[in-house]
């Protein structure tokens, strides 16, 4: 059966299922402040307390056979975020009022939602996304990927169990059991709003549903370090980044831009936190195991562990080694190295004379892939840290800290808590945001009349105003 295609049984499935989430639309849209706060603590404790949490994350990877155990149980600190932050906001009625503008502003619900889980995180994305759109009174239709989908329903599982036991409706959270492309699509049609944490494949075909969409974009994560930069606390970092959940995160390190002078001390501190540097011969046999011949990326040595990529490789690393670096050997699309790698490799760059020099380098990364996502630098510079921030085309910069650890939000800084990161147009969506929970609310603007605001003509023309010209018919 082509893709397009969706067969009658599984047509009756989505439509029983939309029409329990309709239903269940009716019954949620009235609910008070402290009601959906209570079911947003009810189920994100349910399936992210420590113990649950961490079985799901095991069944996760282990359905997949992509990621790393303990490493996707680090994750968990988002669900707290997230919570945190959900908690912290109103979503029902009156949320904001700005006097001087005389303009208060009423959430409304956006309806029910179609959300599309990645594979690599299955057991997070349906407890972040069901956060945020129980708060903001939405019903949630889950589609998971097919290679994680008991994993996902699992999750779900544990939700509705416990909307049920403290007399909620289930349904206000459902999940599709089997789905594939045409169920997907279907799905997209059926729904107010998609939420789709994914890849490119994933955000063209929410864009093309005909539904509003929020989506995330494809990372490449590149981080400068310059002449400032702490080789051992920036080594820390990047190991940190790069070995969570065997690299498997969009935002996990893939580019290291390294200042000549401090090029040999990174090095050595990144060996010393578990980097193994391969040589130029092991380099190319890399490339031959990540990539076919057609540039497609060999799925099966995504989000693994260093030893088993050499391996695939058809060569060994001690069993103590974390990650791999490979020397960049030239930034272009004909180099590999210089775009996403989604696995426990990152490629090193190193760059002499002035700033300027690491910038150049940033900018044809970019060109490669991952625009839009994120970068990040090291360095107690603020001349260079404001030079990145208005050159490198992503929507968020990290200082001094381990990337996938942090551009999602972290309790170390401001960003807003998610597991879904709007990329803007660079990345092919139309947000440049971490997708939280202003994004599952729509807004009511209630004016009333204020004090003249109009300055006159020659403030607003400044140089170009003339006072003799006027109107012909005057």
């Amino acid at each position: 059966m082509a893709a397009k295609d969706i067969s009658p049984d599984q047509l009756k499935m989505l439509e029983e299922i939309f029409s329990r989430a309709r239903a269940a639309e009716r019954t949620i849209e009235n609910y008070s402040q402290d009601r959906v706060d209570r079911m947003c603590r009810a189920v994100a404790w349910a399936a992210g307390n420590s113990r649950t949490f961490e079985k799901l994350c095991w069944m996760g990877v282990d359905e997949s056979g992509a990621g790393d155990r303990a490493g996707r149980y680090g994750k968990r600190h988002k669900i707290l975020g997230v919570l945190r932050d959900a908690l912290r906001q109103k979503s029902v009625g009156l949320v904001e009022y700005i006097p001087e503008k005389g303009i208060s502003k009423y959430a409304k619900p956006v309806g029910v939602i179609t959300s599309l889980i990645p594979m690599t995180n299955p057991e997070l994305t349906p407890i972040v996304t069901a956060i945020y759109a129980l708060k903001a009174r939405d019903v949630v239709v889950f589609s998971p990927h097919p290679r994680t989908k008991r994993t996902t329903f699992e999750v779900v599982r544990y939700m509705r169990e416990a909307l049920k036991t403290i007399g909620e409706p289930e349904d206000f959270l459902q999940c599709i059991e089997s789905p594939n492309m045409a169920v997907v699509n279907e799905s997209m049609k059926m729904c107010d709003l998609i939420m789709a944490t994914g890849g490119p494949a994933m955000t063209k075909a929410a864009h093309s549903s005909g539904k509003p969409a929020y989506c995330s974009g494809a990372g490449n994560a590149t981080m400068i370090f310059d002449e400032t930069a702490d080789p051992e606390i920036a080594a820390r970092n990047t190991r940190i980044s790069k070995t969570s959940d065997f690299g498997s995160g969009c935002s996990a390190d893939g580019n290291l831009i390294i200042y000549g002078g401090l090029y040999d001390k990174v090095v050595k501190a990144l060996i010393n936190e578990g980097g193994y540097l391969a040589s130029g011969e092991q380099r190319e046999k890399l490339k031959a195991a990540m990539w076919d011949s057609e540039g497609h990326r060999i799925v099966e040595t995504v989000a693994v562990s260093p030893q088993k990529l050499a391996q695939a490789a058809g060569f060994e690393i001690p069993g103590d080694r974390k990650f791999i670096m490979v020397v960049g050997n030239g930034i272009g699309k004909e180099y590999k190295f210089s775009g996403e790698k989604l696995t426990t490799l990152l490629a090193l760059y190193r760059y002499e004379g002035d700033f300027d020099d690491a910038l150049a380098m940033m900018d044809e990364i970019y060109k490669v892939g991952g625009r839009g996502h994120s970068c990040g630098i090291y360095s107690h510079d603020d001349a260079h840290i404001e030079a990145l921030a208005f050159r490198a085309p992503v929507t968020r910069i990290m200082v001094r800290q381990p990337q996938s650890k942090a551009n999602a939000g972290s309790a170390e800084n401001g960003m807003p808590m998610t597991s879904s990161m709007g990329c803007g147009v660079w990345g092919g969506n139309q947000v440049s945001d971490n997708i939280d929970l202003k994004y599952y609310m729509q807004t009511t603007h209630v004016a009333l009349p204020i004090m003249a605001d109009q300055p006159d003509e020659s403030t607003l023309f400044g140089e170009f105003y003339d006072p003799d010209v006027r109107r012909e018919n005057a």
